[in-house]
This record gives C-alpha cells, sequence and structure tokens, in this order.
C-alpha cells in the first residue's frame, strides 16, 4: 500500500508489483509474487508429440519443467527467422501446484502499479487473445501493459499432459 498525504487527509492506495515482460511489440504483466524465478539462455528439450504451444522440458537444478511459448498459445503473430536467434527468457510460474516455465521474447523490468488504474480489456486488446486469459490492462510510460492470468492459460487437461512430461 501506498500512503499519500492530501492537505489533511491521508490516502491509502493499494498497488501491486508486477514482471514486465513482452512478446513482439506487446508489453505483458504477471504478478511478481508468482514468479518463482526468471531464467535465461536454458537450453530446451523438444518432445515429440506434444501441443504445438509447447516448446520442450529443461532441466532445473534436477527437476524437469515444461515450457510452453507463450506467443504460440496466446496466438500472437510468429517471429521473422532472424529474431528467433535471440536470446531465450523463461518465466517460471507455479500453476495450480505444478511449476511451468513460459518462454517470452524479453523480461523489461519490475512494474508497481496503483490496483485502481487496472482496467477491464477494451474489446480491441481482446480481438487478438483469448479474453479469459487478460485480467485487466493499464498504462505505463504510455504502452498498454496486459495484465495477464495465468492461471487460465492452460486448460486442465493440458495441465495433465504437461505434468505427464515432466515425469
Amino acid at each position: 500500500m501506498d500512503v499519500t498525504s492530501t492537505g489533511q487527509k491521508t490516502v491509502i492506495e493499494d498497488s501491486m508489483q508486477l514482471v514486465g515482460f513482452s512478446i513482439g511489440t506487446e508489453l505483458f504483466g504477471v504478478e511478481i509474487l508468482k514468479v518463482r524465478e526468471i531464467i535465461r539462455d536454458a537450453a530446451i528439450t523438444s518432445i515429440p508429440n506434444s501441443p504445438a504451444f509447447v516448446e520442450g522440458v529443461i532441466n532445473l537444478r534436477g527437476n524437469i519443467i515444461p515450457v510452453i511459448d507463450l506467443r504460440k498459445r496466446l496466438n500472437l503473430l510468429q517471429k521473422k527467422a532472424e529474431e528467433d536467434e535471440e536470446k531465450v527468457w523463461i518465466l517460471i510460474l507455479e500453476i495450480e501446484g505444478r511449476i511451468t516455465g513460459f518462454r517470452v521474447d524479453s523480461v523489461t523490468k519490475v512494474l508497481k502499479i496503483l490496483t485502481k488504474t487496472i482496467e477491464p480489456p477494451p474489446e480491441i486488446v481482446t480481438a487478438g487473445l483469448e479474453s479469459q486469459y487478460i485480467d485487466g490492462v493499464c498504462e505505463i510510460d504510455e504502452r498498454l501493459l496486459i495484465l495477464l492470468n495465468f492461471g487460465r492459460i492452460l486448460h486442465t487437461d493440458e495441465i495433465k499432459h504437461l505434468k505427464a512430461m515432466a515425469e
């Protein structure tokens, strides 16, 4: 909470911290408390016959963790071939008790926003994304930030499939 003094009144404002990341030119955020860690340049091993949005698995300190290509999962435009050579960024999150990695283009910074600035997504924002994945939008440095709900990004049967991959 932020405390601001306005004359004789003290106003307590709720705020939250987000990890900002990008996919292409789009800016996204996830609550910092949901992020276990951020990995850069991990070797991803492909898994045959896995869903198209599953990048593969990584070995993180002896634990096999499935990695989701967030660009593919959200049906965003694919990168140009020369952009594929960039470094790999993976956000490690816990979803429904399972540790899962999400590949993103870059991790920007930790952002602090006031919860009152989060608005429901306008229809135009959800045109390219399924609205169930979005908790809200807010403006950061004159850019629109999309707050993703990672709990809804994977369906129950997909979570079971990922669990089987990691075993």
